[in-house]
């Protein structure tokens, strides 16, 4: 089967305490271009994400972006003990004083003193970035696997309609075959005549040159080659779809020989009903050749 270069695929995922959210996106190219866009101090994941996709894309332009949030909550709060040091010694500074002064305070309570700057603090947490890494690899695994069934549904959508176009090219060649044959009494009658024409009115002229060079025309306004090379490269674009995986650079190649058998056959054509037909197949070949375009 083949697949097409355009595709889309998207994920999220977690781990405390980081939140992430992927996005892979591709479009058509002549090679591989991979951009990536992920944090630098996730040590090892560029590397090995370029790895995954090399192995997996042969062709196409691949955007990868990878966000990644942290939580600070959740590290949880913890009590500075230096500081809850200071504190209640000056508490306890400031009662003595007040004692000694006569004057009377309200005993101080837990909760008044967790308010004051410092008592409190929000946990910090080490990043375990190997683990992290390791993570975000192998999920990216999965949005690969998503991504590439994107791409080979819309492969399967392409092989329909080139299979199509296909079978249209093959019976606009057989139609030409018929119409060449029918056409070779007609310009044999015609060179006859002018052959007579010629000698009628030569003087001197040899007949045996003449009939060279009327031979000659004749071979030039031969298309029976061709329409066996049309037919052959219509087996050879069908084989090559069969074959499947990353043709499209071959099937490429293949349109501008399909296309210059076409434009061969116009240019020897002449006769109307087959300029006609060779008309039609460049129009096909031309839509085949945009379709070819997005296969990877």
């Amino acid at each position: 089967m083949i697949r097409s270069m355009t595709g889309f695929a998207s994920a999220n995922g977690a781990l405390a305490p980081h939140s992430w959210g992927w996005e892979l996106r591709s479009v058509n190219g002549k090679g591989l271009d991979l951009r990536l866009r992920v944090p630098d101090w996730v040590d090892g994941l560029e590397v090995g994400l370029r790895k995954q996709l090399s192995a997996q894309i042969a062709r196409g332009n691949i955007s990868c972006n990878l966000r990644i949030a942290r939580d600070e909550n959740t590290g949880g709060l913890t009590v500075n003990a230096a500081q809850l040091d200071t504190v209640l010694e000056a508490l306890q500074q400031i009662e003595t004083r007040a004692m000694d002064a006569g004057v009377s305070l309200a005993p101080s309570k837990a909760s008044d003193i967790v308010t004051m700057r410092g008592v409190l603090e929000q946990a910090t947490t080490v990043d375990d970035v190997e683990t992290l890494s390791k993570t975000l690899l192998a999920e990216f695994a999965v949005v690969l696997a998503d991504f590439n069934a994107m791409r080979a549904r819309e492969g399967a959508a392409l092989e329909q309609v080139l299979q199509a176009q296909l079978t249209e090219v093959e019976t606009l060649t057989t139609q030409a075959a018929a119409l060449a044959e029918h056409r070779k009494a007609e310009m044999a009658q015609t060179l006859k005549r002018n052959l007579a024409r010629v000698l009628e009115n030569s003087d001197g002229m040899d007949a045996g040159r003449v009939a060279q060079e009327l031979a000659l025309i004749a071979v030039k306004a031969d298309v029976t080659e061709e329409i066996d090379r049309l037919h052959a490269h219509v087996s050879a674009a069908r084989e090559l779809m069969g074959q499947g995986g990353a043709v499209g650079r071959k099937l490429d190649f293949l349109m501008q020989e399909f296309n210059r058998e076409a434009n061969t056959l116009c240019s020897k054509a002449q006769n109307t009903d087959l300029t006609r037909v060779g008309l039609a197949l460049k129009a096909v070949i031309d839509q085949m050749r945009e379709q070819v375009q997005n296969v990877e």
